[in-house]
C-alpha cells in the first residue's frame, strides 16, 4: 500500500500561467507559432522579427 501512495504524491504540477500576446485588431489571444503569431478569430497575423547579422 505504501507503493501507491507514493504515485499519488507524484502527481505533475500545473504548469505557470503565461499571458500570451493579443489581437490590435479584435482583442482575443493570438496563438504563438516559432516563426509568427496568428489570430483564429480575425486571422491577423504577425511575424516575428528575425535577427540578421552583418558581417
Amino acid at each position: 500500500m505504501a507503493e501507491k501512495t507514493e504515485k499519488k504524491e507524484k502527481k505533475k504540477q500545473a504548469k505557470a500561467y503565461k499571458p500570451g500576446k493579443m489581437c490590435p485588431k479584435c482583442g482575443s489571444r493570438m496563438a504563438e507559432h516559432s516563426d509568427r503569431y496568428s489570430c483564429g478569430k480575425c486571422s491577423y497575423t504577425e511575424f516575428k522579427s528575425q535577427k540578421k547579422s552583418g558581417a
